[in-house]
């Protein structure tokens, strides 16, 4: 089956990118709106784009024509966010926190969340999260609808006991635990996995070989 991207409409291009491209990460983004109050929606239409600087990118669209959602525009008011990851146990924390709640409720709040402060931005990390990346604001790609909000990582938290040699920088993944968005409401778990070391060239012998 072949699809035109140039003959359908923008909501079909979203259905059939979030039904294919899988999984994604979950960018579960804290944000200080103009009054102060705290932000939390998450976004999956997110990576890590370098590490010199090292870089996050986060799709983020709009509520309707010209109003950006709440994130977008706290974003480009302070020039701060967190980018914290979504653990398995947090699943339903998140899923609160994606209701379309009016400008100005603080999302935390209604999902039980506690907050912690940052080292390096004034945006507060949700504390139960197993990463968090504290972010300064890079530049906004205007994609249409959509905007890609670039920012640079100044600070990270990782849970301790998910840390299993700091100096050599070796992270547990089966304890961070972390989900990723699926097509529709269904989401998968980062516990299942395989191994599949690199091939060096000097071992290749070639299929035809």
């Amino acid at each position: 089956m072949q699809f035109d991207f140039g003959e359908m409409a923008p909501l079909e291009r979203y259905k059939l990118l979030l039904a294919t491209v899988l999984p994604r990460p979950i960018a579960w983004i804290t944000t200080r709106d103009p009054n102060g109050s705290v932000n939390a929606a998450p976004f999956s239409f997110f990576n890590v784009f370098g590490s010199d600087p090292a870089t996050v990118g986060v799709g983020i669209g709009s509520k309707g024509p010209g109003e950006p959602k709440d994130t977008r525009a706290n974003i480009r008011l302070n020039e701060e966010f967190v980018v914290n990851l979504v653990s398995f146990q947090l699943a339903e924390e998140m899923r609160i926190t994606s209701i379309a709640f009016p400008r100005g409720v603080e999302e935390p709040k209604e999902a039980g969340l506690a907050l912690a402060p940052s080292a390096r931005v004034s945006v507060p990390r949700i504390a139960a999260a197993p990463v968090s990346m504290e972010c300064s604001f890079m530049q906004e790609v205007r994609l249409g609808s959509f905007s890609l909000m670039l920012g640079r990582i100044l600070f990270v938290h990782v849970r301790d006991d998910a840390v299993r040699d700091a100096e050599k920088l070796y992270i547990d993944a089966e304890k961070l635990d972390l989900i990723g968005r699926m097509e529709g409401g269904w989401y998968t778990r980062t516990q299942d996995r395989f191994e599949m070391p690199a091939i060096a060239l000097a071992d290749w012998k070639g299929r035809g070989s």
